[in-house]
């Protein structure tokens, strides 16, 4: 069901949301979750307000905001750039660069992927080369930095290196895919000091997240071909679950997804999608199959017990379908074709899709059917990166250009 912008306001659906920053992959929480302002409930008839628009060069990293500043790595000439922007005016407050000699095997994009993360004042990032660098946020002074394929022996695999670090404590995480028992790995955040390296298993295209269940910590990695969940303290592995797609040439990129002592994970390439229950020791699968929900590189957004994401790959046969599946049992409830594949982000009670086609589509999240609010052309096409929402304001890129899109309540 569609429904114009201007009968929105009818229905009161206004998203109240506490303010908050949106300082790494995924939000504050890593599940695509916002707390922001008090959005608006209608957008214009030409769509929400452009507050600015800075250019940018390839890669598809999505941005980061943190005390009123958005940082954003890019790639221009055969640099490597971070960026920090005051996020009201999109004024350049200072720049770093680094060198990158990084070209797609197969003549996709050439920029970073992997989106920054801020934290304890410093700003983290992992280029497409698999170059670790940490900043200073005020500055922008390089603290320190590290080599993951000359350190670690990894191999650039098939789209080079897309981990979106994660700080936990005192120890930045990443999957780094190292020989030699440095698959997955910890850094001191403020010496670059290795912490910790574990398993042997070769990297994904997705990124860690941290979770307490059963009063334990586990960081979960989504490797190439296992779920693995670790003490962040030490590296201990607590559990390994064999999963991934069916073939070699194949990415796994989605975020496992948390929910209590539930972990949703999801592919392309003929993985599928299985729900898992932590247990003492181990985990137990609780559904799992190829029909419910591949996610092939947008992590699904859950609420409410329901999860929102991506069905079907970007790259061939029919066009993703956007579904509405039961964490709980894999039930789809619904699927819709009319919503471009993109990164999702949830407001209050409705979805905000960042499509791959420039165009910004809210709807509802709702169980009982598909319903669209509104849509907006924000951006231009071959946009892959994941949105950030902070303080009412929508940031997101394509490949030439970040945007910052004023969805407040005026």
């Amino acid at each position: 069901m569609y429904l114009p912008a201007f009968l929105l306001g009818l229905l009161g659906s206004a998203l109240l949301l506490p303010a908050a920053d949106w300082p790494q992959f995924l939000g504050p929480t890593r599940n695509a979750i916002a707390s922001g302002a008090d959005l608006a409930d209608t957008w214009p008839k030409d769509g929400p307000p452009l507050a600015w628009q800075h250019k940018l060069g390839s890669g598809w990293a999505g941005p980061v905001v943190a005390g009123g500043k958005v940082i954003v790595f890019h790639r221009v000439g055969n640099q490597e750039l971070v960026e920090c922007l005051e996020a009201t005016t999109g004024k350049e407050l200072w720049k770093q660069a680094f060198p990158t000699s990084y070209v797609d095997n197969f003549g996709f994009d050439n920029g970073p992927r992997g989106t920054p993360c801020i934290a304890d004042g410093r700003v983290f990032v992992f280029g497409a080369n698999g170059n670790l660098h940490a900043l200073d946020f005020a500055t922008g002074r390089l603290l320190w930095s590290t080599d993951v394929q000359k350190d670690f022996g990894a191999g650039k695999g098939f789209f080079g290196f897309a981990c979106s670090p994660l700080v936990e404590g005192r120890a930045l995480l990443i999957n780094a895919g190292g020989k030699d028992g440095a698959g997955l790995a910890a850094f001191d955040t403020a010496t670059g000091k290795v912490l910790w390296k574990a398993n042997d298993e070769e990297a994904s295209y997705s990124s860690p997240i941290a979770a307490t269940i059963g009063g334990q910590r586990h960081a979960f990695f989504f490797t190439r071909h296992h779920l693995i969940s670790l003490d962040p303290t030490n590296g201990t592995t607590r559990f390994r679950f064999p999963w991934g797609p069916k073939m070699q040439a194949s990415v796994s990129a989605a975020v496992p997804v948390v929910s209590g002592d539930l972990v949703f994970i999801s592919a392309g390439y003929g993985a599928g999608a299985a729900a898992l229950r932590v247990k003492a020791g181990g985990v137990e699968t609780i559904w799992s199959g190829e029909e419910q929900l591949t996610a092939q590189y947008v992590t699904p957004v859950l609420h409410d017990g329901f999860l929102y994401g991506f069905e079907g790959r970007v790259d061939t046969g029919p066009r993703p379908e956007l579904r509405c599946v039961e964490l709980a049992t894999g039930k789809v409830r619904w699927n819709t074709g009319r919503v471009p594949h993109g990164g999702i982000i949830l407001a209050g009670s409705d979805l905000l899709v960042a499509a791959d086609t420039g165009e910004l589509i809210r709807l509802a999240a709702d169980p009982k059917g598909f319903w669209e609010k509104a849509r907006a052309q924000i951006l231009g096409r071959e946009g892959r990166a994941q949105p950030a929402l902070a303080d009412g304001r929508l940031f997101a890129r394509d490949k030439t250009k970040l945007v910052a899109v004023d969805l407040r309540k005026l």
